[in-house]
Order: C-alpha cells, then structure tokens, then sequence
C-alpha cells in the first residue's frame, strides 16, 4: 500500500465515562475507497465527528502525508483536505438549490456588494453538470426536491470547491440511503471519477453489497475499536458480519409464514392526491406489498395518501371493507393504520423525549384514566413491554432517545407504530442507515406482524429488501401505478426495468 494519505492512531473518546471509542485505527491510500463498517454505536459516528473537527479525542493521533495534525475546528479539518457527507440531511428547505450549495462560502457579489443571482446559478449549474445531476433546476427550491435529489445536492456541494481548496478525502456517511439504484450508480460514476484523480473516499455503509463492489479494502469496527482491516477481495460479506457482530447473523431475510387471517384489509380505488394519482391495488390480511420507483416517483406519496398526511383530491379509500372519508393522520390511526415515516428524526421522533415518551406519543389516550388524566405507570409498562419485543437497546425506557444508535431509534418508532396493534401498517424505509443486526431484528418483526395478520405496505429504495420480504411489488412511474408484480422469481434487474417503464 502507497503511503496513508489520512491515518489515525489509537483514537478514543468518552462521554460521561462511557467510552464511545477506544481504538479508533484507519490508514486510508490515496485513492482508494476505503469502507468504514460496524453496527450502530459501534463509534463510526464519533470517529467522524473527530476528523470533521466537531469533538475533540481524549487520546490518540491523526496523520496527514505522516505529518501528525490536530484537529480542533471544522475550518481545520477543511483546510486539511477533509469533506464530509453526512447521512442526515442539513438543508435549508426554502432556500434554492444553489443558496443550499454556497452555504458557508462566499456568494459572487456585483461591484463588490450586491449578490450576483445569475453568477450564482451558473457556479451552482456548472458544480451540478460536473456530477451528471444537471437535471436539478439550480432555482428551484430544495423543498420541492425529492429526499434522493436532496441528498445528491449535498454531495454536490462537497464537490463544488474541488479548484478551490485542495479536496483530497472525502468521507460519505451512508450516502445512498435515499437514492434509487439509478441515483446510486451515478454516485458510484462520480466516485470511480475522483479516486481515478487520486482522491480517497472514506465510504460509511450498512449496505454489503455496494461495500463488496465499489470499495478496496474495508476497515470493521466494533465496540468502539477497529477489529481489522482487509481488503475486499479477500472477504466474504459472511464474515464481515461476523467481524461487525461478534457473532453470526444469517444474511438471508427471514422466511416467509402463513398469515392467520385471510382477506382484504386495504383497498384503494382510483385514489389520488396532489402527487399520486388513480392508485387502485388491494392489500390482503397477513401481506407485505412493496412499493417501489425510481426517486420521486411517488412511493412515500401512496402512504400518505393512505394515512392521511396529503389530502386526498379523488378516489376511495377502504379499511376492512368500511369506507374512509377523507381524514387525518390521528383519525387514520384511531381506526387502526399505523405509519412509520422515512424522516425518523423529522417526522417520528421527539429528540429530547424519553423512550417511553415516543413510544405512547400516539397512544396517550387510551392510556389515560378516564381519557383525560396521564398514567404515566401504564406508560411505563407498555414502553418497556413493547421496546422488549422490538429488542431495544438501552439504559431504559426513560432513556432520551437522541442518545439512542440510529437504529434503536427506528425501533422506538417502530414501537410505538405497533403499541395499538395495527390492522395495516405503513412502512417508509423502515431500513435506511441501520446495521446489518438492527435490519434482521426489524424484518424479523415486520414478519411476525405479518403473519398474525396485520397487512403491511413496505416502501423502499432497497430492490434487495422488497424481494426478499416483500409478497407482491407495486410499481410507481411519475406519480402513476404502472405495475403490480408477484415477488417470486422476480429480479433486480427486471424490477428496475418496470421503474424506468418497461412494460410488465
């Protein structure tokens, strides 16, 4: 190996005495793509945070070209070379694209004072083309981008200085976990451009099988120490799991069980809203339809419509063969819907709030004396009932949940979705940034819902999840139904094909 172009030693940080990470050890090439692998808590997070120069280590080295640095601040870490992409997106919905992509660096001024819009947008349109995503408006506002557009906006603005400040590693934080396959593979272009340029990527993913194809070699952490370091070609994702876990996972998604209950318990005809239109599909007791499109195609739009959170402007809606009139999200969960949205920390959790706090938020009236007053023994009860049967991990159920991994997070809102036992259940990438051990214990519950009966819609982005959980795949083109496939026999290839219009 060519001598590290980023190398860190030894590295630990502790939080209130508890260690986050002991051994935080990586030598990244220059360019390489080097994947950084562990389960949630694992201390990928916290080693990140080091490099960006948000967290300072209590001990430890980081080496640039063998030269030892210190990194206390952010700007020094840019000055270093270091780019970061982090999963949770950091945008401002009502500013442009462009504004989104100059945050932080200078605008183009006209006489040195007045911001020059069209200079603005030409940067901002030349750094778009530059990544083949010319296709999003540098106007537009980023509210009215999809997740997957979003996300490829930030990836864009890491790039943008790339004649400016010198851009040597740059570390992704799982940056495909809202982009379609086709959004993927135009990363995965765009990757393959910069280590040919001698870049490096320090690439963060729970996804094995984009690890195996585009990555050199991979580094494993685990219980906040890197375990080892190998190449690609000489691992099999079997006993990467292992290294990642201590122990072995199977790989393969949890075998299917006959539903208990028979029967429509979903049904929608004609039914539209401002983004989906003329949706009609029949969901059967005890089923996992998948729903699935390239990006903003409409897949989260068809939830919700179905849950309420868009207003329905056409078509009807049926819950075990009763006609719903148009309502919202509390009404649809009062009559036995449950959602689970794709923006866990936007839209399903409060931060600061307990466990048990999230886990009753929709619940607190049938666990109130008279429906008024909070029993908050019951609330404890029932949070500690159902976070064991989702298997959190955690002090308990009075633990604040943004101290929880990002895939204990989702079992808290998943928790909370199944508290009322559901008669259908709504699931918009139940999945995205958890690791490989979280994923199996949710596909694991989303299978035993299924086969106690309750109907299941599972949007995703991940074609490998929908075949192997799924029983039947809606498919969404431009707002619009085009297809409804049985799962068996399906492939990747072919499911992607109906995605770009394929006939079926």
């Amino acid at each position: 190996m060519n001598a590290p172009i980023l190398e860190t030693r030894k590295l630990s940080k502790s939080y209130a005495g508890v260690p986050a990470l002991k051994d935080g050890s990586l030598a990244i090439a220059p360019g390489e793509v080097h994947a950084l692998m562990g389960e949630n808590g694992a201390g990928k997070s916290t080693l990140i945070r080091i490099l960006a120069g948000a967290t300072k280590p209590d001990a430890g080295a980081i080496f640039v070209d063998g030269a030892e640095v210190s990194i206390e601040h952010p700007s020094q870490s840019r000055r270093l070379g270091l780019r970061f992409i982090h999963q949770e997106l950091s945008v401002i919905p009502e500013l442009s694209v462009a504004e989104n992509l100059f945050l932080g660096r200078p605008y183009p001024r006209r006489f040195g004072i007045f911001a020059n819009w069209r200079e603005l947008n030409r940067q901002a349109s030349k750094a778009l083309d530059a990544l083949d995503i010319g296709h999003i408006i540098p106007s537009r506002k980023m509210a009215r981008l999809s997740l997957g557009d979003q996300m490829l906006v930030k990836i864009a603005a890491a790039f943008l200085d790339e004649d400016g400040e010198a851009a040597r590693v740059y570390v992704m934080d799982e940056p495909t976990a809202a982009l379609t396959s086709e959004e993927s593979e135009r990363l995965f272009k765009v990757i393959a451009g910069l280590t040919a340029r001698g870049r490096s990527i320090v690439y963060v993913s729970h996804r094995m099988d984009e690890v195996m194809r585009i990555a050199d070699r991979v580094s494993v952490l685990r219980d906040g120490e890197t375990v080892a370091t190998r190449a690609i070609s000489s691992i099999s994702k079997a006993e990467m799991i292992e290294m990642m876990t201590g122990r072995q996972i199977a790989e393969a998604y949890p075998p299917r069980q006959a539903a208990a209950t028979s029967g429509t318990a979903l049904s929608l005809t004609g039914a539209s809203s401002s983004s989906a239109h003329d949706i009609s599909f029949e969901l059967h007791a005890g089923e996992i339809l998948g729903i699935t499109g390239l990006s903003g195609a409409g897949q989260s739009d068809i939830l919700r419509l179905v849950i309420g959170a868009d207003k329905r402007t056409g078509g009807g809606v049926e819950l075990d063969g009763r006609t719903l009139a148009g309502g919202t999200p509390a009404t649809r969960w009062a009559d036995g819907i449950a959602y689970v949205p794709r923006e866990r920390r936007r839209e399903g959790l409060l931060p600061r709030g307990s466990v048990a706090d999230n886990t009753v938020l929709a619940h607190l009236r049938t666990l109130s004396r008279a429906g008024i007053l909070r029993n908050r023994r019951a609330e404890l009860k029932r949070s500690a009932d159902i976070a064991s049967r989702v298997k959190l991990k955690s002090t308990g159920v009075t633990q604040p949940v943004f101290q929880l991994s990002g895939g204990n997070q989702q079992k808290v809102v998943l928790a909370r979705a199944i508290l009322g036992a559901p008669r259908v259940l709504l699931l918009d990438e139940p999945t995205r940034g958890v690791d490989v051990a979280a994923k199996f214990d949710i596909h694991t519950l989303v299978r035993e819902l299924a086969a106690s009966g309750v109907g299941i819609l599972l949007a995703s982005s991940d074609l490998s999840e929908l075949i192997g959980m799924t029983d039947r795949i809606l498919v969404m083109r431009e707002g619009r139904q085009v297809a409804i496939v049985p799962t068996d026999g399906l492939t990747q290839t072919r499911l992607l094909a109906l995605s770009f219009g394929e006939p079926a």
